[in-house]
Formats: structure tokens, sequence, C-alpha cells
């Protein structure tokens, strides 16, 4: 499988930590121009310092996803270093610190806060880059999702359950749009990772006996990593995914 991308510049969304540090370092080894951007400043400066150190070309900018005039900003400052922004992962998203309540505690705008950052950002950035996706005949988008995009939210979060199944819904809708110049646009969808903060909290608050419980209904009998994410995303980016868009890859160690 040819995973060699130089002379590609892509972009990474939430490359704070977690999953986006594991994909911008994964492209990043492997030739790619990243550019990866999120809102924690010094969590992202070591981001761009690991890429570096490991003999790859990062460059980062703090960029909150909910602002337009910024999504489009960075978009436009990538594309005219790399000429084209030719890969596209939207990361960024998770549930900004809420935890599963009741339905009737839920405020507004608790619940758009978590659609403008999983589904509204990816919206502006898949609009940032396709002009120059489009004029290059070739792209590669690929959303994070979740297996609450699937199912239900470990987390209880209406809001996130239901972000994730409306981002899966952009992506196969933008597949189809986007075809015709080249375009391929998927979607991965993480099982239980240990990835962040928020995560770390997550698994914490389950206690050992939902811990046990979570692991034992793996198929694999166990968590998976970061690099287990950045692999699906590094597939969808390649040639051997030339012909596969529109889809939605359960990463979940087998549930």
């Amino acid at each position: 499988m040819n995973q060699d991308f130089a002379g590609r510049t892509a972009i990474v969304t939430g490359a704070a930590h977690g999953f986006g540090r594991a994909i911008s370092l994964a492209f990043a080894t492997r030739g790619a121009a990243v550019w990866a951007c999120d809102v924690i400043a010094d969590e992202l400066a070591e981001t761009e310092r690991i890429c570096r150190e490991a003999g790859g070309q990062c460059s980062t900018r703090v960029v909150d996803v909910r602002d337009k005039a910024a999504v489009d900003r960075f978009a436009t400052d990538a594309a005219a270093a790399g000429g084209c922004v030719h890969i596209l992962v939207n990361n960024a998203g998770g549930v900004l610190g809420q935890v599963g309540r009741p339905l009737e505690e839920v405020r507004p705008e608790e619940w758009q806060a978590i659609f403008d950052v999983n589904v509204t950002a990816a919206f502006h950035f898949a609009q940032a880059v396709a002009p120059g996706m489009k004029a290059a005949q070739f792209g590669r988008i690929i959303n994070i999702s979740s297996g609450a995009g699937l199912g239900i939210s470990l987390t209880g979060i209406q809001a996130y359950a239901s972000a994730k199944a409306a981002q899966i819904g952009l992506t196969r809708q933008l597949a189809h749009e986007l075809g015709p110049w080249g375009i391929t646009v998927n979607n991965v969808a993480p099982g239980f990772v240990r990835s962040n903060p928020s995560t770390e909290r997550q698994w914490e608050a389950y206690g050992e006996a939902r811990q046990r419980a979570l692991v034992e209904g793996i198929a694999l009998k166990r968590l998976g990593t970061v690099e287990d994410i950045a692999a699906g995303v590094l597939f969808f980016a390649s040639e051997s995914a030339r012909w596969i868009t529109g889809q939605v890859l359960s990463i979940d160690g087998g549930r």
C-alpha cells in the first residue's frame, strides 16, 4: 500500500493532542506538509515540535473551527503555501466539557455548541477547500465521527450522538456532490480510545467494573490507540482508497 504523501498538503483540525496529534504525525512522517490547528496553543505547539523532530513538515495555528472567517483564512494560507489543500481531516469536535444530563435539563446553547464544533466546522472546512480540490481534480476529505454516530453515546450526551450522526450524513452527501471532481469523502468512526482529557475523565468515571465490562465487550479485548485511528485516516487518504467514497469505517476493535 502506497502511503507516501510527498507533495501533498494536509489540514488536520483538533490537532493539539489525541487523534489529531497522531494523524498530524502520521502524515508529516510520510512526506505531507501538515497544517494543524486547534484552540489549545501550548499543546498545539507540542504537536508541531513532535512532527518536526520526527523529520516532518508541520505548521500550526490557533483556530476556533466555529469561526468561519478564521477557517477560511487558515485554509487559504495552507493552499497558498502548497498550491492546494489535497487532504482535509476534520477531527475537531468532542463534548466541550459537557456531561450527560436528562433531556429536559439541556440548554439550547449547550446543544448548539456541540453541533457547531462537530458538524458545522466540518462543513465550513470542506467549503473552504473544495474550490482548490475541484481545480486540481483531486481531494481527500476524512471526517472523524464516533461509534456514537452509529448507535448511542456512552457519554449520554444527546447532542453528541446526534451531531456525530449528522456528520456521517454530511460525509455521504458530500461524497456524491464532490465525486465528479475526483474528490473522495469518507468517515472514520472510532470506538472508545483514551485519547484526551475528556476520555480520561470518562474512563475514570466508569470505575473498575464498567471499565472491565467495556473491554470485555470488544472482540479484540483491548482499547484502541490513537495510532489505530490514524491508520484508518491514512488508508482513506491513500491511493489504495481512490475508488472508495461515502463510506464509514468503524475502528472499534469489533463491537
